[in-house]
């Protein structure tokens, strides 16, 4: 058996159980405990149990505290060879896939890794395995996630515009509200619950398919929903369909939920039931209508997706009562957890000047 490497005594054990305690890397608080047990005195075999590795390896790694010290223990993996894309190649990659393919000169609708490999051969000359072109991806700070929908007329500049310049609209249909009164932000919009019911995604085993119940009937009703964030609470009704009359209604019911003294703001869609001068507004809201095609604007849409996902998805209604007593009893669910509504709801750019 080779006669024992010597280990630097610049170190004391002591120094080094403390370097193990402070050290954020497992190996290296191993190693520098088994290094202690040496300067202790244990023979090296024992020494090496203690950090989970054979006296060997022990010895390799004796060789390189000596040489650097306590980083010597960190793991050093080889950085592998280099890539065969250069920084501005690889930029440039980048901005293509972000950029997405065009249909007409690339005959896609989305970028797949084979896709990507006939690209990056024809613009680079160089020819990766599919699977390399993934791990590239990765590389390049990419991952593989489902896309939000958009609807194509929308206009991002003026949401973006909407955003930027709330505070001064707010200012301008407030004008007649008298100084001092509190001001609350809502926002409002309906949702279709019915048989014809949605599923979502849940865990399962890997490779397995879940069945889920999935209802072909048509029967429905509508869920006129508000709320304010900021008081972590909102009011809804469940309505047959969805008009002017169950709209004056839901304004009724928003009305009598804004606190005392109070003025509520009313961010809604463009809906023709929305904006109809046969609605009498209640003297305690005043409504503003977000752009068109905007939904992203409107956080009561995460509310409904919130909903779907706990407590309306994956389920079968046997008729029209069933439909109303499950989005009554799911709203009562969402109101119960006022930190739910705060969490989902909130806006920065909405909740400015809520006082006069």
């Amino acid at each position: 058996m080779p006669s024992a490497v010597p280990l630097r005594t610049d170190f004391s054990a002591g120094e080094l159980r403390q370097l193990a305690k402070r050290s954020k890397d497992n190996n290296q608080s191993r190693r520098l405990l088994s290094l202690a047990a040496v300067l202790d005195g244990m023979n090296r075999t024992d020494a090496a149990r203690i950090g989970g590795m054979d006296r060997q390896t022990l010895r390799d790694w004796v060789h390189r505290f000596n040489e650097a010290g306590p980083d010597g223990l960190l793991d050093n993996w080889a950085s592998g060879p280099a890539s065969r894309l250069s920084p501005d190649q690889q930029a440039e990659l980048a901005a293509i896939v972000e950029a997405g393919p065009d249909w007409e000169l690339d005959g896609v609708v989305r970028w797949r890794r084979v896709d990507l490999k006939r690209v990056i051969a024809e613009r680079f000359g160089v020819d990766y395995h599919e699977r390399h072109v993934g791990t590239l991806l990765k590389k390049l700070g990419f991952s593989h996630v489902s896309a939000r929908p958009r609807h194509p007329g929308q206009d991002v500049e003026i949401m973006e515009a909407f955003k930027k310049n709330f505070s001064r609209a707010l200012s301008v249909h407030l004008a007649e509200v008298p100084e001092g009164t509190p001001i609350e932000i809502w926002f409002q919009d309906e949702a279709r619950i019915g048989q014809k019911n949605g599923v979502v995604r849940q865990w399962a085993r890997r490779g397995s398919r879940p069945r889920q119940p999935a209802d072909q009937r048509y029967e429905n009703a509508y869920l006129f929903g508000a709320i304010c964030p900021a008081r972590g609470t909102g009011a809804a009704l469940a309505l047959p369909q969805a008009d002017t009359e169950a709209m004056q209604l839901h304004l009724n019911e928003i009305s009598r939920h804004v606190a005392k003294g109070a003025q509520a703001v009313l961010l809604m869609d463009r809906a023709g039931w929305h904006t109809t001068t046969n609605l009498d507004m209640p003297n305690n809201i005043t409504p503003i209508f977000l752009p068109s095609r905007s939904p992203e604007l409107n956080p009561v849409e995460n509310i409904w997706q919130y909903m779907r996902a706990n407590w309306l998805s994956n389920r079968v209604f046997e008729s029209y009562d069933a439909i109303v007593d499950t989005a009554c009893e799911a709203w009562q669910k969402l109101v119960a957890q006022p930190n739910t509504i705060t969490s989902i709801g909130m806006r920065d750019w909405a909740h400015v000047g809520q006082s006069q």
